[in-house]
């Protein structure tokens, strides 16, 4: 596949998910930073903070850090909002990121460090999460439910990489994707919102979980 738009009209579209993905696990950086991200659900991102304006954003899954300083850079802008970053590892987070006033970070198992963020995060505040860890079924969908009661009415529960085998040949089998599907048919309080995968083009198929009730 070549490199430029005009010369691949043709191209299939799972060619194309293919050479975005290549782009985003091999040359994508924030400030510097190693970030795993598809640019086109980071603009949904940026969209649903604006709008939601939540006190705090839940980010399990950190990795680098490069997506958890674009989102604090994002709180920066509006004067708002601090960041909860959870991973098992998070030796390769620079200080760039760890030393970010609006963003603290607890290293472990999300699960098993529930109740560490549950200490940090009063019950008025409005939260927004992101999920983007092991991407296997059983963690994902364990997450889910752990972590679902912090989403007050109208706010996102967002599952990033259903992706995995919708889309791209990788990942868990099942993954996100389903993990997603089976939470909302146990909590009605949520239902997936499709008109945020506008750009077509999205890692998170079925991933945008909003609170309803």
């Amino acid at each position: 596949m070549s490199n430029y738009l005009e010369e691949n009209l043709a191209s299939r579209l799972a060619s194309v998910l293919e050479k975005i993905q290549d782009r985003i696990i091999n040359k994508t950086s924030y400030f510097g930073i190693k970030t795993l991200q598809n640019p086109n659900d980071f603009w949904i991102y940026q969209e649903i903070i604006y709008k939601a304006k939540p006190d705090v954003l839940i980010e399990i899954g950190n990795y680098y850090g490069g997506s958890t300083l674009a989102l604090a850079h994002i709180f920066d802008a509006m004067g708002h909002g601090r960041i909860i970053g959870l991973d098992i590892d998070q030796s390769k987070i620079p200080e760039q990121v760890s030393n970010h006033p609006r963003i603290s970070l607890i290293e472990g198992d999300a699960c098993e460090s529930y109740e560490k963020v549950r200490a940090l995060i009063s019950a008025k505040e409005r939260v927004l999460i992101i999920e983007d860890s092991s991407h296997t079924y059983e963690n994902t969908l364990n997450v889910l439910r752990r972590y679902s009661e912090f989403v007050k009415r109208g706010d996102y529960f967002i599952i990033e990489d259903g992706i995995c085998h919708h889309g791209l040949s990788l990942g868990p089998k099942p993954g996100p994707y389903e993990a997603a599907e089976a939470f909302i048919k146990e909590d009605t309080n949520f239902v997936i919102d499709r008109e945020k995968e506008s750009f077509l083009i999205t890692w998170n198929p079925k991933g945008y979980l909003k609170r309803i009730s």
